[in-house]
């Protein structure tokens, strides 16, 4: 009974993935997801009290998956200017997912504080990943830097979500080069 519950769960959170990659935050509604699963709405509720809770659900799903993906890209690199170049487009190509994006804003409108405190908090462990890195480049204070560094990359998915895909990989060019050239050991004021 239990794996059968767990394979349930595991399609409801498919279902989401998909309602959000195909319709937005517009498609993630409780009936379509019975559709999409074959289960009745009502069963639905026996696995999520609410559409906030399937997105936290699939915050605390995805987001160590979407950490270890940018975490392995920076491993492939073979210095700290590429590990800092990796961790940028990383992010960049995922908050270009539309299943990201979707999760983002339904999570910004939806989430209860605790919740949110919980993303915050691997997006926290996200930004250690590049400390080290920072560090390496001679940084006196990397974990400022790190810091600064993120709100690079989320002023990068903001302009992305405004033009077309064409211009997202200038955008990651422009953010790569702000991180490793504009975020350098601060000189005397």
């Amino acid at each position: 009974m239990a794996e059968h519950r767990q394979l349930q769960h595991a399609a409801l959170l498919d279902a989401a993935r998909t309602l959000l990659a195909e319709g937005g935050i517009e498609a993630l509604t409780f009936p379509a997801l019975a559709a999409r699963t074959g289960l009745a709405r009502s069963s639905v509720y026996e696995y999520f009290r609410s559409r906030a809770a399937v997105v936290e659900e699939l915050c605390a799903v995805d987001f160590p998956l979407w950490a270890a993906e940018i975490e392995a890209g920076m491993a492939a690199c073979d210095s700290p200017q590429a590990q800092v170049a990796a961790y940028v487009r990383g992010q960049l190509a995922l908050a270009g997912d539309p299943r990201h994006r979707a999760v983002a804003a339904v999570s910004a409108l939806e989430l209860d504080e605790a919740a949110r405190a919980r993303i915050r908090a691997a997006h926290v462990a996200l930004v250690d990943l590049v400390v080290r890195a920072l560090s390496e480049l001679g940084h006196q204070q990397p974990r400022l830097a790190a810091a600064l560094l993120q709100g690079v990359v989320e002023a990068a998915v903001r302009q992305a979500e405004h033009v077309p895909d064409a211009g997202s990989a200038a955008i990651a060019d422009a953010a790569v080069a702000m991180a490793l050239h504009g975020l350098g050991a601060p000189g005397p004021a």
